[in-house]
């Protein structure tokens, strides 16, 4: 969106984006949005649903290295924590050469305290869904150590395990409905392409 529909120069927005994300603003207004949904009843927590995408990172900078889908070129990966509905709850920017199974006992980790209803909140998801990529046993002992019940899709078996039909929700947040079609996040340019040296930025602009 041009700086001038917010009445000001594009450098003040910068400076605007840089003060807010440095006081944590974008985390706060995150909670805000999730404690709000849980109370409207529109959260399904109890399923969590995982992957991770890559994006050019044009500059370079902090989170980002050499990646293995685009030639090597620098780039970032988005690692993305969903609940059942697709409804964003925990993002993550690595460097585009970490591995995906990476971040997932980090995304667990972090999975929001979200309030909004009576009673305890829930400190984890019970049940994780993801795909081949994140099957490895270490880190399904680590999961059901957290008292959770992995649902990951299994390495050399063959499709039609039914775990696709909940984690589209997460790709549809990368790589939208058709081959035409952009995600929910990457339909933005500034998200699909990572200008900002800064990881803290662009980040805040996640």
């Amino acid at each position: 969106m041009p700086a001038e529909q917010f009445g000001c120069s594009g450098i003040t927005c910068w400076r605007r984006l840089r003060d807010w994300t440095e006081a944590g603003v974008w985390p706060q207004l995150h909670q805000v949005l999730l404690d709000e949904l849980r109370a409207a009843g529109k959260l399904q927590l109890e399923t969590a649903v995982v992957d991770g995408s890559h994006v050019r990172a044009l500059k370079s900078g902090g989170h980002s290295g050499p990646s293995p889908v685009d030639c090597s070129r620098s780039g970032s990966k988005h690692h993305l924590l969903t609940d059942a509905g697709g409804v964003p709850a925990v993002v993550m920017l690595t460097g585009g050469n970490r591995h995906d199974v990476t971040q997932l006992l980090p995304l667990v980790d972090a999975f929001p305290i979200v309030r909004g209803l009576r009673g305890r909140p829930r400190l984890y998801p019970d049940y994780p869904y993801a795909d081949r990529g994140y099957d490895y046993g270490v880190y399904r002992r680590a999961l059901r150590q957290r008292g959770i019940l992995p649902r990951i899709a299994r390495r050399g078996v063959a499709h039609g395990s039914g775990l696709g039909r909940t984690c589209w929700v997460v790709e549809l947040m990368f790589v939208g409905g058709t081959t035409r079609s952009r995600g929910r996040l990457h339909q933005f340019k500034r998200l699909r392409i990572r200008y900002e040296v800064r990881a803290d930025l662009h980040l805040g602009h996640v």
